[in-house]
């Protein structure tokens, strides 16, 4: 048994509800943020809610976004505590400061409330014996708690704890909380279903999108056609005589059509009579392509990493590859639309909508409405699908300004093609990668990036391996708005490194995995500079997927391809296996094997990984974003191709290194090392080189 202690800036409370219920909550106070004259902790919200009827209640912190958190959060509090897991209920708390960071993004949501949320529940379950204790007049050491009740060893005695949840609201609450030891888990490391999953394939109104409230109009907004575009001027008269359409007002650079229905919004928004004119540059993605070619031909201004003497090593070898790697832009075109909900009057707002960094969002709002924050108030539904796009908090923002400006509640809802012209796209960018060969050996390896905006190589192996080595980023100005995309700059770096890792393998004539092993060998026993990684986990991931793959003993008729990588503090290694039938590869499976330390949920976890590679595969295989005159060219999943069911694996086995050690990321690291791999697969296959993504660009799939 393990203890744990608060610290300073974290604080249990615990009280007692109406009827006699308790609640528990755990707050964690930034660090700019001070205790009260009196030395008294703010008082925090509920995480746990024990009604007097049994009732238990549970509250996911972090948003929803399709990851399970909702699920896997509450697991670590129902796990301290002894409950039934069939009885609890789950809720997606509010926004609120009681609850700590509630920002969801970079796969960090278990990794972060692993331990706090641990002792919520720890701590309720040890009040919960100690009322027992006091009333039966025993020690709690006598008692114990299992499955929602507090159980006297000798006399088999049990209460409820909602019978004891107001006597355990009125004790003081430990400074040192036991938590369970890993070998006494009933929950986390098993199989635990969604808490959602019925109501999802029941068609429940779960999500933003499903959001009614009474005297709401829907709005439609019409936004600049494209990037360097600027209103200037328009007429809503025709706008306005479209049955249900009952407002036009203009927030910023645009325009907003409300109306009784969406339908009734739309043909409103296509009724308006517009005049845009161009604010600066309209950009296209030939244009891109060009410029960042010109910069990966000089050197960067100063190196991210610069060990050793590239410049000699390369003057010196027999041989030097040099290749360029291409990726396009991405939307990230989630499944549900953007929407956000609104109520803006009285110097006060209520909103409502899908967002990953609800903090962020009500400071924005707050500053645009010039009100204070602690007058707005904000709640999360699930969300169908984020991948970094909710991220920048531009949708809550505009519903309230035009609510504000419309004075009455407002829902906007974006379609399609709005979504995928008003992203925060994954940028594109071009690598080029050299390696010096010299007597069957890598003597040095020198990676240079170029994007849009401001992208940067991550500072991960090769590094640490290769006696000379040299990364290089370049930026390139754009008007073209950027943002994060599942598994930010790792999810094109991956597929530029790992297609060159192989590319080298196979010029020094080393089967792919070997080489990635030795590698690892020497950064683990004669490091060169500073190791952003652990060869050891790396080691891990790529001797397991090896096992599970039978890789040295392939099928017949099957082609594979390797790849390996680490990013969020998690290690994956990766095999694709495909068939060519009729000249079209097919895959049929692939393989992964992951360090995430301890896994919560297992059924999750898989979800989480098996989610990735789909995703992964599907935008190396068939889509990309491409522009002309600042107007992104593909607004619909038509000619933006997304991956179909036909072109997915039959099978994706995914397999964990047993760990007890603290979670780690797991939402986004899955993804990087797939495109790589196929990559490589379609080389064992085909004989060619396939350094651009999407590859249907120049193969047609099965």
């Amino acid at each position: 048994m393990s203890t744990t202690s608060v610290s300073r800036r974290n604080f249990l409370r615990v009280s007692m509800i109406t009827g006699g219920g308790m609640l528990v909550g755990f707050s964690t106070l930034a660090e700019d943020e001070k205790l009260p004259v009196d030395g008294t902790p703010f008082s925090p919200n509920a995480y746990i809610k024990i009604a007097p009827d049994g009732t238990i209640t549970l509250m996911s912190p972090n948003p929803e976004i399709g990851q399970g958190v909702k699920t896997s959060l509450v697991m670590l509090i129902a796990e301290e505590m002894n409950v039934d897991w069939q009885k609890i209920q789950v809720e997606i708390a509010p926004l609120d400061t009681k609850y700590g960071s509630q920002t969801t993004g970079g796969s960090g949501a278990i990794r972060s409330r692993y331990t706090p949320l641990r002792q919520a529940g720890a701590t309720a379950r040890v009040l919960l014996i100690a009322a027992a204790a006091d009333t039966w007049g025993v020690t709690a050491a006598d008692c114990y708690a299992d499955n929602g009740f507090v159980v006297h060893k000798t006399s088999g005695k049990k209460l409820s704890y909602g019978e004891l949840a107001g006597k355990a609201a009125s004790m003081p609450v430990p400074a040192n909380v036991p938590l369970k030891d890993a070998k006494d888990f009933k929950l986390i490391g098993t199989r635990v279903k969604d808490v959602d999953a019925k109501a999802i394939v029941t068609g429940k109104p779960l999500f933003g999108i499903d959001t009614r409230r009474g005297g709401m109009l829907f709005a439609v907004v019409a936004r600049p056609p494209a990037h360097g575009k600027k209103l200037q001027s328009f007429d809503d008269s025709a706008a306005l005589q479209v049955t249900g359409v009952k407002k036009v007002v203009q927030v910023k650079n645009s325009i907003a059509v409300l109306a009784t229905s969406t339908w009734a919004a739309m043909k409103g928004r296509k009724a308006l009579n517009i005049n845009w004119e161009d604010a600066s540059k309209l950009e296209s993605t030939a244009d891109h392509d060009k410029a960042f070619k010109d910069l990966l031909s000089k050197p960067a201004a100063t190196p991210n990493r610069n060990d050793g003497d590239v410049d000699a090593a390369m003057a010196a070898a027999s041989k030097v590859l040099d290749v360029y790697y291409e990726v396009p832009v991405l939307s990230h075109a989630q499944m549900e639309p953007l929407n956000f909900y609104a109520d803006v009057r009285d110097g006060k707002a209520e909103l409502y909508g899908p967002t990953q960094v609800p903090q962020s969002l009500v400071t924005a709002v707050a500053k645009e409405l010039n009100i204070p924050a602690a007058n707005i108030t904000l709640g999360l539904p699930r969300q169908g699908g984020g991948f970094g796009r909710k991220l920048r908090p531009d949708n809550g923002v505009e519903a309230a300004l035009i609510s504000q400006a419309a004075q009455c509640p407002v829902q906007v809802q974006w379609t399609r093609e709005d979504d995928m012209q008003n992203d925060f796209y994954r940028a594109s960018g071009m690598f080029r990668f050299k390696a010096a060969i010299k007597d069957g050996n890598l003597e040095a390896w020198q990676q240079s990036f170029a994007c849009l905006s401001n992208g940067r190589s991550p500072d991960t192996y090769p590094a640490g391996a290769v006696k000379n080595l040299r990364i290089e980023s370049h930026s390139l100005p754009t008007n073209i708005p950027t943002g994060p995309w599942r598994a930010p700059t790792h999810n094109v770096q991956a597929f530029a490194n790992e297609c060159f890792m192989d590319e080298v393998a196979t010029e020094l004539k080393t089967d792919p995995i070997s080489f990635r092993l030795s590698l690892l060998k020497k950064a683990k026993e004669q490091p060169v500079g500073r190791l952003a990684y652990e060869p050891d986990k790396f080691i891990s991931v790529i001797e397991l997927v090896a096992k599970i793959s039978n890789w040295n003993k392939p099928a017949p008729n099957t082609y594979r391809g390797f790849s390996t990588w680490f990013s969020f503090n998690s290690y994956v290694a990766q095999v694709v296996e495909l068939k060519m039938e009729k000249g079209k590869p097919k895959i049929t499976k692939v393989y992964c094997a992951v360090h995430c330390g301890k896994v919560v949920n297992l059924s999750g976890a898989e979800n989480q990984v098996q989610g990735a590679v789909v995703d992964g595969l599907g935008h190396a295989m068939f889509t990309k974003l491409t522009f002309k005159d600042g107007a992104a060219v593909q607004t619909n999943f038509g000619p933006y191709n997304f991956v179909k069911m036909r072109n997915t694996p039959l099978d994706v086995e995914v397999a964990f290194v047993p760990s007890e050690e603290n979670p780690t990321g797991l939402g986004e690291p899955g993804l990087p090392p797939i495109a790589p791999a196929l990559a490589n697969a379609l080389f064992a296959a085909t004989g060619k080189r396939f350094r651009r993504m999407p590859f249907s660009d120049d193969i047609q799939f099965a």
